[in-house]
């Protein structure tokens, strides 16, 4: 089994793991009501996707 014939110092250490992170969530704007969506899903607040609506929204008054 191999072993390290010496120890790693701490920044060697920090810059390995630098790259382990999370990326932030992009989004852009929706074509219909211009509100932040995540790209190719479905718009939460008009429901649309690629021009067409997918899901039906509830009326305000309900």
């Amino acid at each position: 089994m191999a072993v390290p014939k010496q120890k790693q110092s701490r920044s060697r250490t920090s810059k390995r793991r630098s790259q382990h992170k999370l990326a932030a969530p992009t989004f852009n704007a929706c074509p219909q009501c211009h509100s932040p969506r995540r790209p190719h899903r479905v718009c939460p607040v008009c429901g649309t996707y690629k021009g067409r609506e997918v899901l039906q929204q509830a009326s305000a008054d309900a």
